[in-house]
């Protein structure tokens, strides 16, 4: 069974910090892709930030500077550290895993995502 278990999101207020969790069972994870995703209320995914399975980075514009992804093999986990959070940072974030190396790759497995929400 398959499973992509999203932990770590909540209330945090401007500024503040978040680090996010995704573990992962079931599939292969070592050879690759990971990703994270959020949606807002009334908007569409969007692609967060992604880390291919030999280490390259992607960030959304909106992040670079602020959100660090990062990956363990052995424990079959990646990461998002969020620093810098913003209202607009409000959203439903969900783990994906990439079906092959590259970020390129389409994603094919999720999570159930967390929530994280942004405000004073």
């Amino acid at each position: 069974q398959v499973q992509l278990v999203e932990s770590g999101g909540g209330l945090v207020q401007p500024g503040g910090s978040l680090r996010l969790s995704c573990a992962a069972s079931g599939v292969s994870f070592r050879y690759n892709a990971m990703g994270w995703y959020r949606q807002a209320p009334g908007k569409q995914r969007e692609l967060v930030a992604a880390i291919a399975s030999y280490g390259s980075t992607k960030y959304a514009d909106s992040v670079k500077g602020r959100f660090t992804i990062s990956r363990d093999n052995a424990k079959k986990t990646v990461y998002l550290q969020m620093d810098s959070l913003k209202p607009e940072d409000t959203a439903v974030y969900y783990c994906a895993r990439g079906r092959g190396s590259s970020w390129t790759d389409p994603f094919d497995y999720w999570g159930q995502g967390t929530q994280v929400t942004v405000s004073s």
